[in-house]
């Protein structure tokens, strides 16, 4: 897995995250709550979201199962919202990283954010966001 990219000062987004991984980043960036945005056999061989509950429970995280396929929707974008609104370290992960960082960004738009400014700092972290609707 590559670094994960940041989001703001407590929210960190990535590609697809191996159990074995949530320990060290944990301890590196100071996580206290995982968001997988991953549906379960997406592709062969991905870890379960059952895999990856029990290695962040085991590391003393907080995990939300809340998988998006194409587009966020409300629901999700909701319960997204509810868990970035503790301002928790929180790594949030999907097969590259896009989806969560729409989910991200919608969430954070519904509190207010200014909508450019969400994509620009999408962009920054490798995600171009200039198609969402926000």
């Amino acid at each position: 897995m590559t670094a994960p990219a940041t989001l703001n000062s407590h929210v960190w987004v990535s590609g697809q995250v191996a159990p074995g991984e949530l320990p060290a980043l944990a301890a590196a960036l100071g996580l206290r709550q995982v968001i997988n945005n991953r549906p379960d056999h997406e592709e062969p061989g991905q870890p379960t979201s059952a895999e990856v509950r029990a290695a962040a429970e085991a590391a003393g995280l907080d995990y939300l199962e809340a998988p998006v396929r194409g587009m966020p929707d409300s629901d999700t974008v909701a319960r997204v919202g509810e868990w970035l609104a503790e301002s928790a370290p929180t790594l949030m992960f999907c097969r590259s990283g896009m989806r969560s960082t729409a989910a991200w960004a919608m969430a954070e738009r519904l509190r207010g954010a200014n909508a450019d400014d969400l994509r620009t700092t999408a962009l920054a972290a490798g995600y171009d966001l200039s198609r969402l609707p926000l």
